[in-house]
């Protein structure tokens, strides 16, 4: 019998109704129909239940782009995105001892049962033809709204693996190697994360599926601050000493995309980013509360930062990056982008020597605004470049992206467009050559 119910640790799946429907099916449904002790309200039931299954599996299918054995699939996404006590403790240590150890493999028993049980037995009990389809399952569409593509092709190999097992025993050891070397649940499986209020008003971190693939070495130039950024991230990711990070600088110069450059750089080695809007500050702790015992490093990472004069949430972040009781957790830095060098407005009159009625002691108005980008033990400036800088991308980007021109007349027309569109820089650029592209019939 297949007693789903009895599972201590791996319990509470999202996505679980097609799992409780099936365990049904097989544990009290089937053996009651073959047995004969079934009324036809039962069997009525059994078919509309194992419909639902069937339906369940492939919206997954579609939602998250699985193919092959969808049932298989299933449940390994199941155990992979199950945080709790054992699956946790494996991405960080992997194989485990203790007492947890008899408990996860009690319950991973009861998954490889499920593997194991033939789906063609439901098939002729209630006369469908579905089975053929869900273990033989081809995507008409191989792109996933929910998961990237090597995420899906992990969980899609991990199901194949756990099917090959012959012993519960062998059946854990796999799934605890998936564990160590890829994570476990959303922050294991995902690159990157937004921030949304939850129904109980608390911060819920929520992945990112759609990122762009940006690598640092697609940004032309620049190559003093992009080694400044990568030693601060590799000495971060290696567990060293690292420091908050601001890159400043002119619009359109290659910070944000030099964010995105180094999480794809490091994400294989356990670098995760989440972003954090200016209004959002004041879910900060929870955030860190959420991440900090992980087995990752978070970036937490704030895009065009900049604080008027009348804003008051730089004092969030103040209190967080320094300044609190609790000890700044090791696995967590702060990386933000600013067009500002000092984040905060400053106006003529913070450092006018008179005092007024409105502030009797402007050195501490104007020490309060600088006190926040003090807080970054690194700062990395992106400058414009200089028309010959300017050049030189449009000649790469061009050459990159196969456009054919004389190059006196590409240059030419890059003049002329960044003249009108925004002046130099690296996101003038781009625009020029996608506007090229997009004026090129095929």
């Amino acid at each position: 019998m297949i007693r789903t119910k009895a599972c201590v640790l791996y319990r509470n799946f999202t996505h679980g109704d097609v799992l409780e429907r099936m365990a049904w099916l097989m544990d009290e449904c089937c053996p009651k129909i073959k047995g004969q002790n079934a009324d036809g309200e039962l069997f009525e039931r059994g078919r509309e239940e194992f419909h639902l299954s069937v339906h369940g599996l492939l919206e997954l299918a579609g939602n998250y782009g699985f193919a092959g054995n969808l049932w298989h699939t299933y449940l390994a996404f199941l155990l992979v995105n199950n945080e709790n006590t054992f699956s946790k403790a494996c991405e960080i240590v992997g194989a485990v001892d203790g007492s947890v150890n008899p408990l996860a493999l009690h319950d991973l028993r009861v998954f490889r049962e499920l593997f194991t049980f033939d789906l063609h037995e439901l098939d002729q009990l209630f006369g469908t033809e579905f089975v053929p389809v869900i273990e033989n399952y081809t995507q008409a569409d191989d792109n996933s709204k929910l998961f990237n593509k090597r995420i899906r092709d992990r969980i899609c190999h991990l199901s194949v693996e756990l099917a090959r097992t012959d012993t519960a025993e062998a059946f854990m050891q796999a799934l605890v190697h998936f564990y160590k070397e890829f994570g476990v649940g959303r922050l294991g499986l995902n690159k990157a994360f937004r921030v949304q209020e939850g129904a109980d008003g608390t911060a819920r971190i929520v992945p990112i599926t759609n990122i762009a693939h940006v690598y640092l070495d697609d940004l032309v130039g620049y190559e003093i601050p992009k080694q400044k950024l990568i030693e601060n991230t590799e000495a971060f990711v290696e567990g060293r000493r690292a420091n908050n990070c601001l890159l400043f600088g002119d619009a359109g110069t290659g910070k944000s995309s030099s964010i995105k450059g180094i999480l794809n750089r490091y994400y294989e080695q356990g670098l995760r980013i989440i972003e954090v809007y200016k209004h959002q500050f004041k879910y900060l702790n929870d955030i860190i509360a959420q991440i900090k015992n992980r087995n990752y490093r978070f970036i937490i990472y704030m895009d065009d930062l900049s604080f008027e004069e009348f804003e008051i949430e730089y004092k969030y972040l103040k209190a967080v990056i320094e300044g609190g009781l609790e000890k700044k957790p090791e696995n967590i830095l702060i990386y933000a982008t600013s067009n500002r060098r000092h984040l905060v407005r400053e106006t003529f009159s913070d450092k006018h020597d008179v005092r007024t009625n409105e502030e009797l002691h402007t050195t501490d108005t104007v020490q309060e605004k600088l006190s926040l980008v003090a807080r970054f033990g690194v700062t990395i400036y992106f400058g414009s470049p200089t028309p010959r800088e300017f050049k030189d991308i449009v000649r790469v980007l061009a050459a990159r992206h196969h456009v054919e021109m004389p190059e006196e007349e590409l240059l030419l027309e890059a003049n002329k467009w960044e003249l009108s569109h925004g002046g130099l820089s690296g996101r003038t650029a781009q625009q020029f050559i996608d506007y090229l592209l997009g004026k090129i019939i095929s």
